[in-house]
């Protein structure tokens, strides 16, 4: 279990891995931020959101340049640009490049690859550095990234560039190779530890136990079902098949009998695993993130989590996931109420 080193406003810290960074365990992911801050208005909705993630206590960011093609970066780096740096933890990301235009972008795994776009993060964050470097989505790049980005990051972690290193993917089994095979602090692994999809926990999280390698996990509601299960539900960012709809509406129904409510314990569940550190929960509106947090604060006896385990309704089932498409858009997702991908696009 993470070793938690101390509170703010409420919400518990532990320590990253290896590296020694701090981190809040309720993270705020940007993701959705690439889809809101796309107008003047949508802006300030974004700096609002940010600014109830801080006064709830968030001090941990994670931002893409895929997210919203940099306006997830532009979002959350120019809010937190006014706060004491030191407060604050920041990570990013590397593999793609965007395109000058800002309409698309390249996929770049090369060590000049990663130094050019964290100087172009960097720019876009209007911030002198960030604390977490991940690798993204390297699931078709699997080779270049070993020998090209990752030592880049290696190198820059030694420099003291960044503070700590790893990769961000929607797969678990890469991960467990990259964290196996490589000096990594940390991976950010969206929707495979989930209520519904515990994927996982079959390898990545011992792997990353005995490793000594910190988990970050987002995509916990993965990507809405868990949030408000329904006929227009969506899966992985796809619309959720019959069976996973049922299921989660069974869990909720299970919790809310003993009133718990379903995304308090989506939110909590990660988290009771010894090689988790945090989630990361994204946030559209300020109303979102109340709501988040005071679910992670919700109570949850354990004769409830005891019942639940013993219920039959949690954990990965293959044949209920037929159609749903194989993982959020963009990877190491960090917001999931809705089916709008990494780019700010609704759907996949």
């Amino acid at each position: 279990m993470p070793t938690e080193t101390g509170r703010t406003e409420g919400l518990p810290r532990a320590v990253l891995g290896r590296s020694n960074v701090e981190v809040t365990r309720f993270g705020f992911g940007g993701a959705p931020l690439g889809s809101v801050a796309t107008t003047p208005e949508g802006r300030e909705t974004a700096a609002a959101t940010l600014a109830a993630a801080w006064d709830e206590g968030v001090r941990t960011f994670d931002v893409a340049p895929f997210y919203g093609l940099g306006r997830a970066e532009r979002a959350v780096g120019g809010w937190l640009a006014g706060r004491p740096r030191d407060e604050f933890v920041l990570s990013t990301k590397v593999g793609r490049i965007i395109d000058a235009d800002g309409q698309g972008f390249t996929w770049d795994f090369s060590a000049d690859g990663v130094r050019r776009s964290l100087d172009a993060s960097l720019e876009r964050l209007g911030l002198d550095r960030v604390d977490v470097a991940l690798i993204h989505d390297p699931d078709n790049h699997v080779t270049e990234a070993l020998e090209g980005a990752y030592p880049a990051l290696e190198e820059l972690r030694s420099q003291g560039v960044v503070r700590a290193i790893g990769f961000g993917m929607n797969h678990a089994d890469p991960l467990e190779r990259f964290v196996r095979d490589t000096d990594i602090d940390c991976v950010l692994v969206a929707g495979r530890y989930s209520l519904l999809d515990d994927r996982a926990a079959a390898g990545l999280l011992p792997a990353a136990a005995e490793r000594g390698v910190g988990i970050l996990v987002g995509g916990v509601f993965n990507s809405g079902v868990l949030a408000a299960p329904g006929p227009e539900a969506t899966f992985n960012y796809h619309q959720a098949p019959p069976g996973i709809v049922a299921r989660a509406e069974a869990i909720r129904a299970f919790l809310e009998a003993r009133g718990v409510p379903l995304t308090a314990a989506a939110e909590q569940y990660p988290l009771r695993h010894p090689a988790v550190t945090a989630i990361l929960v994204g946030g559209q509106t300020p109303a979102e993130v109340h709501a988040d947090v005071e679910a992670l604060r919700t109570p949850i006896p354990e004769d409830v989590w005891a019942e639940l385990e013993r219920s039959g309704l949690l954990g990965w089932r293959d044949d209920e996931a037929a159609g749903s498409g194989g993982g959020a858009p963009g990877g190491g997702g960090s917001g999931d109420r809705a089916a709008t991908d990494a780019t700010g696009r609704s759907g996949a």
